[in-house]
């Protein structure tokens, strides 16, 4: 359910906009300038050209994602995007907008989902309930009864499971690195970085590297690792 803004907003510095289609990115930012007054807009084609613009200094107020970009699969742009701007709102902008896509992206972490087809109002509003603190989702949106079922003790457990080669490829994982750049940093086949993501998915008891992310997340993965608690 979509939340509902109690005050004007206050002007946008910066709004950084990852999508790879020209002629929406224009009707965006026209939009972002006019509507939200927003000073400046940068746009990214890329998740990597985003994550390079965020090393150089860009602090944006707010990020526009699409989930369907060139150099991400499926939900793992916004994992790695909230891990380089923990603080900062995102909002995923996408034509995916099927209940449950929307239900994991806000459980990913976004501060909101707004269809591709929504008009200039929606995105106003949008705004304008995120900056006043809440989230926005579609008013067609049906929200879980319940969470994921997994607390921070039973995270933990199943990180324990992990051999010492799987909690190095988790932790590359975690970082953004697909198993190309894995395989390459440790020094073996693609196909054994398979093999154990498919483990490692065992182990855990989810579906997707998305997931497994969010259980290390969840369990404060680098302070097990580094009190030696993983096998």
């Amino acid at each position: 359910m979509s939340a509902t803004a109690k005050q004007a907003s206050a002007p946008l510095r910066e709004v950084l906009v990852i999508d790879d289609h020209p002629l929406f990115c224009e009707a965006l930012s026209m939009t972002l300038r006019n509507g939200m007054t927003a000073q400046h807009v940068t746009v990214s084609n890329t998740l990597q050209n985003a994550l390079e613009t965020l090393k150089s200094g860009v602090v944006p107020d707010v990020v526009l994602l699409d989930l369907n970009l060139p150099d991400v699969d499926g939900l793992d742009g916004l994992v790695r995007l909230k891990m380089a701007v923990p603080q900062t709102p995102v909002i995923v902008v996408s034509s995916m907008s099927e209940n449950e896509m929307v239900m994991s992206v806000m459980r990913e972490g976004a501060a909101g989902f707004i269809p591709k087809d929504s008009p200039k109002e929606t995105i106003t509003e949008a705004f304008r309930v995120i900056q006043a603190g809440g989230s926005y989702t579609p008013p067609d949106y049906i929200a879980p009864d319940d969470d994921d079922g997994i607390d921070d003790n039973d995270a933990a457990a199943r990180l324990a499971t992990l051999t010492p080669q799987q909690a190095c490829i988790l932790r590359l994982i975690c970082e953004g690195k697909l198993n190309k750049q894995i395989a390459y940093d440790l020094s073996i086949a693609e196909t054994t970085v398979k093999a154990h993501m498919t483990a490692i998915l065992r182990k855990l008891g989810v579906h997707s590297r998305t997931q497994a992310v969010l259980v290390a997340q969840k369990a404060k993965f680098d302070t097990i690792l580094n009190s030696g608690i993983v096998n």
